[in-house]
């Protein structure tokens, strides 16, 4: 699939190769997950990493999928890094990084110690997962966060339409997707609220009204981990559901290799990219590289075919949108500690990786960072601040014609956008 000439339409490359991931793994999409392949990190131990995708992928135009993908066997980076040797699939314990980790990678220790206090992340994706609050009160206690509950006015579960009883039906490959969004958000900002607001499907058209409902609530950033293919559409739902001013949304880059994504193409969001994050012995501590598995399995980037480029993204390859903005980790082989007991998936502890990994970490250092101004585009902020960036200048996530487009390099490019965290800095204004 991705020898398909350039010159075909982005959107068209993304539905062709999700119709032929339909067609190869229909079995298993029939239960909402695919097998991925074995990863192939640049440690050969990381090559025994395998996981399977959360949820099911699209099946047709105006329909997402969550970007979570869960590992089933193998030994984590976190894992090596300690010495670990129990599989990381086993779910007693956790095998991937934990908050101390995420911060320390990104340096934001002592952000995360004193700021976001009175700050609400709003988390949205699709069905219930009734077991959210006490899989998110069993994550923070086990890493020694401050307690999030309802009852303590720290988390809030409510539908689309802003009801706390009247919830969508549950289903556990966004359950997970679910548990991942409200790790991550703790790990980065311990001290900030958090509203999950959850769409009664996966269409973009309810996806699109969580998100609305999630801004009137209150909330100044909002994560999205889930994407699909483009569509002529997008124009509208750009309009109807992304245009907020003054709120940073966040919006995964997708899970596929090379090829753009909605609503990572929305010109009103920061779409965030996936990196590979291991430790190291320079001075930051860490490195990072494109994530990149196969042909088929990494960070999305790419350039839109129909999304307008917004005036503070200024390279030169692409005429429309670009994708990403900026990056986190997403590789399952270095993946993240989430912990999930609803469904078939809720086995307890679990490590995650995907793109689904980076855009709630990105919206918890926007909620760090402070709240936007009024009338602002918190997507432009980092254009304007590269230097607080860490910028990641290797790996791929396939082949294109216009090289930055999917190959990292010293600047901007498109799997990994401006670069990672590097404290606060490039998320203020």
């Amino acid at each position: 699939m991705r020898t398909t000439p350039s010159t075909a339409p982005i959107s068209l490359l993304r539905w062709r190769r999700v119709a032929s991931a339909v067609t190869a793994t229909a079995a298993l999409l029939l239960t909402g997950l695919t097998t991925a392949a074995q990863a192939q990190a640049s440690d050969p131990s990381s090559s025994k990493v395998t996981w399977t995708r959360s949820c099911a992928l699209p099946r047709h135009p105006g329909e997402m999928a969550c970007n979570a993908l869960r590992v089933t066997g193998g030994r984590t980076a976190f894992q090596q890094q300690h010495g670990i040797t129990a599989k990381a699939a086993e779910a007693s314990s956790p095998s991937g990084y934990g908050p101390t980790d995420l911060r320390n990678a990104y340096g934001l220790t002592s952000a995360a110690a004193n700021n976001g206090s009175g700050r609400t992340i709003a988390i949205v994706d699709a069905y219930d997962d009734p077991n959210a609050e006490s899989d998110l009160a069993a994550y923070r206690s086990h890493y020694g966060l401050p307690a999030c509950t309802t009852a303590n006015g720290c988390f809030k579960k409510v539908s689309q339409t802003g009801s706390t009883t009247a919830l969508p039906t549950a289903d556990s490959g966004w359950a997970g997707e679910i548990s991942l969004d409200l790790d991550m958000a703790s790990a980065i900002c311990p001290n900030c609220h958090i509203t999950l607001v959850e769409a009664k499907s996966a269409s973009m058209a309810n996806l699109g009204t969580a998100v609305n409902e999630a801004v009137s609530l209150g909330a100044k950033y909002v994560s999205n981990s889930y994407g699909g293919g483009e569509s002529s559409s997008d124009a509208t739902y750009d309009s109807a559901y992304f245009n907020h001013p003054g709120v940073a949304i966040t919006v995964s880059a997708g899970d596929a290799g090379y090829g753009a994504e909605y609503p990572a193409a929305s010109k009103y969001v920061t779409a965030v990219g996936g990196t590979s994050l291991t430790a190291s012995s320079t001075t930051r501590g860490w490195t990072e590289s494109v994530w990149r598995t196969s042909s088929t399995e990494g960070t999305g980037s790419g350039c839109s075919a129909y999304d307008t480029k917004p005036a503070w993204q200024t390279d030169t390859g692409c005429a429309k949108r670009m994708i990403a903005d900026v990056s986190a980790v997403a590789d399952p082989a270095t993946g993240v500690s989430v912990y999930d007991t609803y469904g078939a998936d809720g086995q307890g502890w679990a490590t995650y990786g995907g793109t689904s990994a980076s855009a709630p970490i990105i919206a918890s250092v926007y909620a760090l960072a402070g709240t936007p101004s009024t009338g602002s585009s918190p997507a432009k902020f980092p254009y304007a601040k590269t230097s607080a960036l860490n910028d990641v200048t290797s790996g791929s996530n396939g082949s294109c014609a216009t090289s930055y487009f999917c190959t990292a390099r010293t600047g901007y490019d498109g799997p990994t956008g401006l670069g990672t965290p590097q404290g606060l800095g490039a998320f203020t204004g």
